[in-house]
C-alpha cells in the first residue's frame, strides 16, 4: 500500500462510515424531522462527527503506543485476529441507540462515541495505520532524533484523524441533507441493506486479509 492509497483508504473508510445509518445521519435526520428544522440536521452533525474522531483518535493513539511498546513483527498477526473477534462479535450482537431525542451537544458527542466504539470504527483502520508512520519504532531512532520522530508521528496520526473524520462528516451530511430534505424515511422500510451486517463481514474479511498477509 503506497501513501496515497493509505489516505484513501482512511477517507473511503470515513465514506463508508458516513453512509451507515447506525453511524449519525439517521439520528440527525429523526432530530431534524422532530423539530422541523434542516438547521437541526446540519447542528447535529458537529458533535456526531467529534465523537466518532474521538472514538478514531484513542484506537490510533493506542497502535501509537504498541509500536512502541511492542515489537512491529507481531502487531499485524495481533490486529488481525483482533479484527476477526470483533466481527465475530459483532455478527453476534446488535447495538441499538437508547434513550429520547431532547439531546444537548455533549450528549449527541458521547452517543456517537459509543456507537463508533461499539460498530469498531477505529478497528477498521489498524490495516491502514500500520502502513503510516503513526507511531515511534526502534527503526526510526537508528536514523533520525526522537523529537523528530516524534514530531513526525504525531503529525501523521493527526492528520490521518482529520481526513478520515473529514470524509464521514462529508458523507454523513450529504446522505442526512438528501433524506431530509426528498427520500424521507420510508427509504429504510422499502430496501435499505443490512449495512451492519455488512460492516461485520468487512472487520472478518479485513482480519482475514491481515492474518493471511502477516504469516505469508
Amino acid at each position: 500500500m503506497t501513501g496515497a492509497s493509505a489516505w484513501a483508504a482512511l477517507a473511503g473508510l470515513g465514506a463508508f462510515h458516513g453512509i451507515n445509518p447506525g453511524m449519525g445521519w439517521l439520528f440527525a435526520v429523526a432530530l431534524g424531522l422532530q423539530r422541523q428544522s434542516r438547521g437541526a440536521v446540519l447542528w447535529s452533525l458537529l458533535p456526531i462527527a467529534l465523537g466518532h474522531a474521538v472514538s478514531i483518535a484513542l484506537v490510533v493513539a493506542a497502535l501509537a503506543a504498541l509500536r512502541v511498546l511492542v515489537d512491529l513483527r507481531i502487531l499485524p498477526g495481533a490486529a488481525a485476529l483482533l479484527l476477526f473477534a470483533f466481527g465475530l462479535y459483532r455478527l453476534a450482537a446488535r447495538h441499538k441507540a437508547r434513550g429520547g431525542m431532547q439531546v444537548g451537544f455533549a450528549d449527541l458527542t458521547l452517543w456517537s462515541f459509543l456507537m463508533a466504539t461499539g460498530h469498531g470504527a477505529g478497528l477498521m483502520l489498524i490495516p491502514v495505520l500500520l502502513k503510516m508512520p503513526v507511531g515511534v519504532d526502534h527503526a526510526g531512532h537508528q536514523h533520525m532524533t526522537a523529537m523528530t520522530t516524534l514530531g513526525k508521528s504525531a503529525g501523521a496520526a493527526l492528520a490521518a484523524v482529520g481526513v478520515h473524520t473529514l470524509a464521514m462528516l462529508a458523507v454523513t451530511g450529504l446522505v442526512a441533507i438528501l433524506v431530509y430534505e426528498w427520500v424521507g424515511l420510508a427509504v429504510l422500510r422499502r430496501g435499505w441493506i443490512n449495512l451492519d451486517l455488512l460492516w461485520a463481514l468487512a472487520l472478518i474479511g479485513a482480519g482475514t486479509i491481515l492474518l493471511a498477509a502477516a504469516v505469508g
